[in-house]
């Protein structure tokens, strides 16, 4: 669904696990392309059913595995490098200028094995690892940084709580 500024409306997860690390996945044919899981909403669907039918696909995970902590209060906009937007739109379409996400912060509560990339016909991502919290900022492709950054710190407080004690 793109909206009528040109963004697509979209949810990005976060997933943490006990150690109060994230997942992060690095996309199919990219070498050096990670990410978070995210993915555009269908019509008619809420943020939350986005959320878990992407888990699914992108990371094989399903609502039992993942506790939702909390969410951004509000979305959250990227605009796309001209060189990634679409040259040609079908006549009657938007042309989709960026996303405009909804962040979820999901706490792993089932074992990691569960973790499946090939579970949909066209998988997302090719190989995963847990990674520090702030780790992505630095890491993400440069047009997505400040999402992310914008994310991670809303949402730090509640992940905090999920690391362990020092």
């Amino acid at each position: 669904m793109i909206d009528e500024q040109g963004f697509r409306l979209n949810v990005g997860i976060i997933i943490v696990d006990a150690g109060g690390r994230v997942f992060w996945g690095r996309r199919v044919g990219r070498r050096d392309a990670w990410q978070f899981p995210q993915g555009g909403m269908m019509p008619g669907e809420t943020p939350e059913q986005t959320l878990y039918r992407e888990l699914e696909e992108e990371v094989g995970l399903r609502p039992g595995d993942v506790e939702i902590l909390a969410s951004t209060r509000g979305w959250l906009s990227y605009r796309l490098p001209r060189r990634f937007m679409r040259r040609h739109v079908e006549v009657g379409q938007r042309q989709c200028i960026g996303q405009r996400q909804k962040w979820f912060l999901l706490r792993l509560v089932g074992n990691e094995d569960r973790i499946d990339l090939a579970r949909s016909e066209t998988p997302e991502f090719q190989a995963w690892r847990w990674v520090s919290y702030w780790y992505p900022i630095r890491k993400v492709v440069h047009f997505k940084r400040g999402v992310y950054a914008r994310a991670l710190k809303e949402l730090a407080p509640i992940a905090k709580r999920e690391m362990p004690s020092n």
